[in-house]
């Protein structure tokens, strides 16, 4: 077996001038690193009835989020059509609302597991450990059909859809403002109402009911088809030269820079609160080791990008044109170490604190030590 190659410079923190260290490291990859979306989810002061409405006590109180963007960001075009979520969560359930604004609903997939995606849909993505590892998504289209799966890993780092896993317990209502798949009138809009049962997303977790303060990383999207009514019913509409199906729209809440939802390391954040919505509120409080992290996935993607041009790995951090030694907000400093052969890596990140974090090439995140 390859040993390890070992890319690293011990230098002191405090003889590195931390305002040029990292200058021009992120060119190239600014859209993966947009600002991350997050919202505070208090708990529901009432039970809540799933019918696809928001009248409830509770439900009114609670924030809309930011209107959905495009999935490459704020750069792109505004959506056509207006998509938010609210949320709130009981000991037993984490509650969504949607709406989905739309002139012509439609949805003929009616049976469970069907990939609704194909159709116009709401989907739901929830990593409630926060490292990319069995991770659900839930998807409904307007007919209330379900299509739920877990991903052990995300399907760029070999992951696989188990398709099979069902959310025993899961409850959704869809309320349409309108009439479907009827395209002689105008609609206004469609509504998605869940329950989502932390009994049901006890893999990989110890304990599936959150604590007061604990953050999910999290993101909604919304999958928007081109579409036009031939004899009566909607079907998508082709591309007159290959008779494909013309691409569909992505709305999200947090955009990922790419078309690709399945990034979990950017998605959005939620942080439960055990105040009621009609109590007090509190501030989000981002993780300290956010920033932290967002340096090794640039790291992640370099190398990716190293290997498809280079046919491996890089062996050193100054080849990926990153210093040994980073600076962030907070104006403290973290050192860079590289572990790697042609076929695999794993960068450790270290801090004065003594915190290790470190990445390897199937983008699994975890703290670790320094020797490993």
């Amino acid at each position: 077996m390859k040993k390890f190659a070992v890319g690293i410079a011990v230098i002191c923190f405090y003889l590195i001038p931390m305002v040029s260290v990292a200058q021009g490291v992120w060119k190239g990859y600014e859209k993966l690193f947009q600002p991350a979306r997050n919202y505070v989810i208090y708990q529901t002061s009432n039970d809540l009835t799933i019918d696809g409405k928001a009248d409830e006590p509770s439900w009114e109180k609670a924030a809309w989020t930011e209107d959905f963007i495009d999935i490459e960001g704020a750069q792109m075009p505004t959506p056509q059509y207006r998509t938010r979520i609210k949320m709130l969560w009981s000991k037993s359930y984490l509650y969504l609302f949607a709406e989905l604004q739309e002139p012509q609903i439609w949805a003929y997939y009616a049976d469970h597991d069907q990939v609704v995606f194909h159709e116009n849909d709401f989907e739901v993505f929830i990593d409630p450990l926060g490292n990319g590892r069995n991770y659900l998504e839930f998807e409904v289209n307007a007919r209330n059909t379900l299509f739920d799966l877990l991903l052990p890993k995300p399907y760029h780092n070999g992951g696989i859809a188990q398709i099979s896993w069902n959310a025993a317990g899961f409850k959704s209502a869809v309320s349409i403002d309108g009439t479907l798949n009827d395209p002689t009138d105008t609609d206004k809009k469609w509504t998605v109402e869940m329950a989502i049962p932390f009994a049901s997303l006890k893999t990989g977790l110890n304990n599936t009911v959150p604590a007061d303060g604990q953050i999910w990383k999290i993101n909604f999207s919304r999958v928007e088809w081109q579409s036009e009514v031939v004899d009566g019913k909607y079907i998508k509409k082709k591309n007159e030269k290959t008779g494909k199906d013309l691409s569909e729209n992505n709305w999200v809440w947090n955009p990922t820079g790419e078309i690709n939802m399945h990034v979990p390391e950017r998605w959005g954040m939620v942080q439960f609160s055990a105040n009621s919505v009609n109590g007090d509120q509190v501030a989000f409080r981002m993780p300290q080791d956010e920033e932290l992290k967002k340096i090794l996935w640039l790291v992640y993607y370099k190398q990716q990008d190293f290997k498809k041009a280079n046919g491996h790995f890089s062996l050193s951090l100054s080849d990926l044109k990153i210093p040994a030694v980073m600076d962030f907000s907070s104006g403290k400093s973290a050192r860079l170490k590289l572990k790697a052969t042609d076929a695999k890596f794993k960068v450790l990140l270290m801090t004065m604190e003594g915190l290790v974090l470190s990445l390897d090439e199937n983008g699994l995140l975890q703290e670790d030590h320094p020797n490993n």
